[in-house]
């Protein structure tokens, strides 16, 4: 066949490698693929509401939206990350042979804390600290996140005994730790160790061709743990764990749910003939509901809807609909922005290195002044954003950089000339001008806007503040004690937070989609 199908990926390991996975199954069977890394949530468009569709998953929905726009034909999860509901549209079109299923301890070590009163061990997974603290319950739990590498070196710096990994993602990573061992007791998460593929429902040659490489057995057992969780009303911040398997033409089913201290537990198994194991999940899940089941679903999603979110730039609708059901979240703008009256003198003779460092600068520029007679001979600026603006409004962009610091150390070796006219607000908190200036460089300041703190008293019971810019940092400490953890947009404004938080992290990609993403991976 000649169409060529454009597999969607998240760039991380892992992701990658279970795309890679899947094109070579394909390409063996003769179908020509290309891989498709997707970029972040901000690049995409939509023209419907998420809510609409039904996008709800923290790690799916990117490559989801891709999907619904018609940039990729398939996208590859793992499928323990996959909601249990697709959305509208979208369709598990294969399911790969399942990997390992097990949880592995990884131990600093040895052993011998196993047998003891006192231990700390490591992880992210609810579900995880859940069935840990039953079987230990005088041990403490500490949360663990980040990718599979970095969490390793978490734990050779710190003081931990251990820390509870995936087998199966250490495993397609080749990483073999020499000190650890299976977790033969505990139940697994819903899917776990398995691939899943999915396809628009419409699309009905290409789901013909995922049906080519779906492994039957392992697509009856994913589904029957996940129609168990979703009967469960669970999602993946409940401690429920599933595992069924097929032995001696029977499906045997086992599950649990637990409370998040560890303290109640709730078992159920089932064993059923093969081809009449149908009703096993609704069974299973039935049993559990029975039996106190609802008390504690009903008891966590109260405790986990008390994630509180502030950001100091307001959110479009579209923006506030990507984050994770969980987070509470208010938005508020922090600073007010209002141009100034750029002097006509300034445009009259031509500006042979101008420097833009904000989308506001350009609006300014453009408010005083018309477009079309603007006379700069090269214009350098800050962020992807502020270039497509200058290249809509006024023109070519000469170079650009990430932050302000980068672009000084640019222009030190590349600029034409000694001198810069810099469009900028009168808060300045970057050290453009000061690098350049000690290297004997001239900057003619206009000062295009005023920035306005314009920050709101808020709760200071905070888990996490998103911020935008140095600005939007200082005009938040103005009015509020900082606590929780700081959500950067960049490098420049995570170094102003660095003043007051004692945990900021920064986004991928300088976006306020980026940065929405940041959280609901943090607080998944």
């Amino acid at each position: 066949m000649s169409k060529t199908i454009r597999i969607g990926t998240r760039d991380s390991q892992l992701a990658l490698w279970q795309a890679k996975t899947v094109q070579k199954q394909l390409e063996k069977l003769g179908h020509k693929t290309e891989l498709v890394p997707v970029k972040s949530t901000g690049d995409l468009v939509l023209n419907k509401p998420l809510y609409e569709l039904g996008i709800t998953g923290v790690f799916t929905k990117t490559l989801d939206i891709a999907m619904l726009n018609g940039d990729i034909d398939i996208a590859v999860h793992s499928m323990k990350d996959v909601p249990t509901v697709l959305p509208k549209g979208i369709v598990q079109a294969a399911v790969l042979k399942r990997g390992n299923i097990k949880d592995t301890l990884v131990f600093k070590n040895n052993e011998e804390f196993l047998s003891q009163k006192e231990g700390i061990i490591a992880t992210g997974s609810l579900r995880r600290r859940a069935q840990w603290l039953n079987r230990y319950p005088t041990h403490t739990v500490v949360g663990l996140r980040g990718n599979v590498n970095l969490r390793l070196q978490k734990l050779e710096n710190s003081n931990w005994n251990g820390a509870i990994f995936a087998a199966a993602g250490l495993g397609r990573l080749n990483i073999k730790p020499e000190l650890s061992i299976n977790l033969d007791w505990m139940i697994p998460a819903p899917a776990q160790g398995a691939v899943m593929v999915v396809a628009m429902e419409d699309d009905e040659e290409t789901r013909a061709i995922c049906a080519e490489i779906n492994h039957e057995e392992t697509e009856i057992c994913t589904q029957i743990e996940r129609d168990f969780l979703n009967l469960l009303e669970g999602g993946c911040t409940a401690p429920i764990g599933a595992l069924a398997f097929i032995k001696d033409n029977e499906v045997n089913f086992k599950g649990i749910l637990l409370s998040p201290d560890g303290t109640k537990k709730i078992e159920v198994t089932r064993t059923e003939k093969l081809g009449k194991h149908k009703n096993i999940a609704s069974f299973c899940s039935n049993y559990i509901i029975e039996r106190g089941g609802k008390r504690l679903i009903d008891a966590l999603k109260i405790e986990t809807s008390k994630t509180n979110i502030y950001s100091t730039k307001s959110f479009t609708e579209t923006q506030q609909q990507l984050f994770n059901d969980n987070l509470v979240v208010e938005s508020h703008d922090a600073i007010k922005i209002s141009p100034n009256r750029i002097q006509p003198a300034v445009f009259k003779a031509p500006i042979k290195n101008v420097v833009i460092t904000s989308k506001n600068a350009v609006e300014s520029i453009v408010t005083n002044h018309p477009a079309n007679a603007l006379k700069f001979e090269n214009i350098y600026c800050v962020g992807r954003r502020t270039k497509k603006l200058i290249e809509q409004k006024i023109g070519a962009v000469t170079h650009s950089e990430k932050n302000a610091k980068s672009l000084a150390k640019y222009l030190l070796n590349n600029i034409d000339g000694s001198e810069i006219t810099y469009f900028c607000s009168d808060l300045r908190l970057d050290d453009l001008p000061s690098i350049l200036e000690a290297e004997q460089i001239k900057v003619n300041t206009i000062e295009a806007y005023q920035t306005k703190y314009d920050s709101k008293k808020v709760s200071n019971s905070l888990d996490g503040v998103m911020f935008y810019s140095p600005s939007t940092v200082e005009s938040f400490i103005k009015q509020n004690t900082p606590n929780g953890i700081a959500f950067c947009i960049g490098e420049t404004t995570a170094k102003e937070a660095k003043k007051h938080f004692s945990d900021v992290r920064v986004a991928k990609i300088p976006t306020v989609e980026s940065v929405i993403e940041l959280v609901n991976e943090h607080y998944i």
